[in-house]
């Protein structure tokens, strides 16, 4: 009779051990993507702090949007409708319709993050190295909300922006850019939009 009942308190004795640790790996994986949401949202942004221009509406499309108050944009006045994220090669411009910019300030008001650069400052080889590196920065983040653009104007190699944020780099830097991409990705006015 005791060991009858010896066996069921046992049984009872690892169900609740099993419980408590079912529940406790519950409570440790929950409070490690709460803490993690939290540190994304609470953690400061990252580079050259731009203003946000007081005029970001819509503008007709086919029109100039700019001027712009940074080169490249971090904000103002933008198209309707905007650019699918991916890397863009020079070949790719004669394709997109005039004034891509009105277009991808768009993706970043949604949140996105957007790397432009510039390879006639550098030679071929180094512009293959460039695109490579920024590639690799893409991948990691599976190149969700991320957008890569040639743009002639720039004064450096490379530059990437937020809304309202402005990194350029003489030399890309790979760690640099990532954590441009974890601290500024989705802080936007429209951080839901797709």
């Amino acid at each position: 009779m005791k060991s009858k009942r010896k066996a069921q308190q046992e049984k009872r004795r690892k169900h609740k051990q099993y419980s408590r640790l079912i529940w406790g790996s519950v409570a440790v994986v929950a409070v490690g993507v709460l803490g993690n949401a939290l540190w994304v949202t609470f953690l400061p942004t990252y580079g050259e702090s731009i203003p946000v221009m007081a005029d970001t509406n819509h503008a007709i499309e086919s029109e100039d949007p700019g001027p712009y108050n940074s080169n490249p944009p971090t904000s103002g006045p933008h198209y309707a409708n905007e650019f699918e994220a991916g890397f863009y090669e020079e070949t790719d411009i004669a394709s997109l319709p005039d004034y891509p910019e009105g277009y991808l300030v768009h993706n970043l008001e949604h949140g996105y993050v957007i790397f432009w650069y510039n390879c006639n400052l550098l030679d071929d080889n180094n512009c293959s190295v460039l695109k490579t590196q920024i590639q690799s920065v893409m991948n990691a983040f599976n190149s969700a909300k991320l957008i890569s653009f040639p743009w002639e104007s720039l004064n450096v190699p490379v530059a990437m922006t937020s809304w309202g944020r402005l990194q350029e780099f003489e030399v890309f830097k790979e760690d640099l850019a990532a954590t441009f991409v974890v601290r500024n990705r989705n802080r936007a006015p429209e951080p839901n939009a797709p």
